[in-house]
């Protein structure tokens, strides 16, 4: 909700209010002893909070570039699984040559 400032017109009291953009706009001053009329002043608007653990720019990245991020990552993991398994076939191979 909203909250917007006010001014008596008759003692000058300055005073803030959370009120629905629906709710009428509020007409009698809150001190004690005065029913002066208030009248709504102009607000200058709120700054943005920004909670959370922040915003980057790779929160939205497009398809291409994150088709393109997983490409690269995946022959390097790939490409140390088949060393590996090759390593193993020409071991095993040898052993079968020296066998024979």
């Amino acid at each position: 909700m909203p909250t917007y400032d006010y001014e008596c017109q008759t003692c000058g009291h300055h005073f803030e209010a959370r009120q629905s953009m629906k709710d009428p706009h509020l007409t009698d001053c809150p001190v004690e002893g005065c029913a002066g009329p208030v009248k709504r002043q102009i607000g200058a608007g709120a700054g943005f909070i920004f909670k959370g653990t922040g915003f980057y720019i790779t929160d939205y990245r497009s398809d291409s570039y994150k088709a393109a991020a997983k490409k690269d990552s995946a022959p390097s993991s790939t490409t140390s699984t088949s060393s590996t398994s090759s390593s193993s076939s020409s071991t095993s191979s040898a052993a079968s040559t020296s066998a024979s």
